[in-house]
């Protein structure tokens, strides 16, 4: 799998992005797997031989969105003048899985955020920042506030790091009408989709496929009207 072949920001439709398999470290181009072994020996050298920050150094991040995909990151990073190295080590992270934030990114893509799932665990990626790259990241996520975890979270050879943290989203999160309980992360031309048949009015004013949402929402005005009917009807 190609994982630098298109991002979210560029094609919607594909967001979150293409995820890699296994931990890794994003280096500029390229993605280099690495497995977490004897405390990251191997990604600390790998940081030293590119001259980049150590492992010690850096602050982690718990990805729920496109921010676990390297085409995603890497444009996030080039975009405010940072070089894309970053480790990303999968993890067990307890008490919180990818939901649906109640908005619409000016790229068209309905947007993951964080949602409480007590008792359960999740499958996913720790990013480790440097100074430079957590202030950029920081700037590409005006929707979302960043907050520390409330727990540690375990990497697949057993480690324990403190708790990450974790951009939490501004807008609350869409919940199915059923059971008022918050809808989990899917696909985007299937999230879009289900939230269009379930609203008359957002098909009338984005149409009725994925396709001509994503094309109508770019429109600042259309863009925030969907955003309200997201927070009166789907909240």
């Amino acid at each position: 799998m190609d994982l630098f072949a298109d991002d979210p920001m560029t094609f919607p439709l594909t967001y979150p992005g293409r995820i890699p398999p296994g931990s890794g470290v994003l280096a500029d181009d390229a993605y280099v797997p690495h497995e977490w072994r004897e405390g990251g020996a191997a990604t600390a050298a790998l940081l030293a031989s590119l001259g980049q920050a150590p492992l010690e150094a850096r602050h982690r991040v718990v990805a729920v969105g496109s921010n676990a995909a390297p085409s995603q990151l890497r444009r996030k990073f080039r975009d405010h003048g940072v070089r894309p190295v970053v480790p990303m080590t999968l993890a067990r992270v307890p008490g919180i899985a990818p939901g649906v934030s109640a908005h619409v990114s000016k790229w068209g893509y309905v947007p993951a955020a964080p949602i409480e799932t007590p008792g359960e665990t999740s499958r996913l990626f720790v990013l480790w920042l440097d100074e430079h790259q957590l202030a950029a990241l920081d700037l590409t996520e005006p929707n979302y506030r960043r907050r520390p975890l409330a727990r540690p979270v375990t990497l697949e050879d057993g480690t324990r790091l403190p708790p990450p943290f974790v951009y939490e989203g501004r807008h609350g999160c869409v919940t199915a009408r059923a059971d008022g309980r918050p809808c989990r992360l899917t696909s985007q031309p299937a999230l879009i989709q289900s939230l269009l048949d379930g609203s008359a009015a957002l098909r009338h004013l984005c149409g009725a496929t994925p396709e001509e949402f994503v094309a109508n929402v770019r429109d600042d005005t259309v863009r925030e009207a969907a955003y309200l009917l997201l927070q009166r009807d789907m909240r």
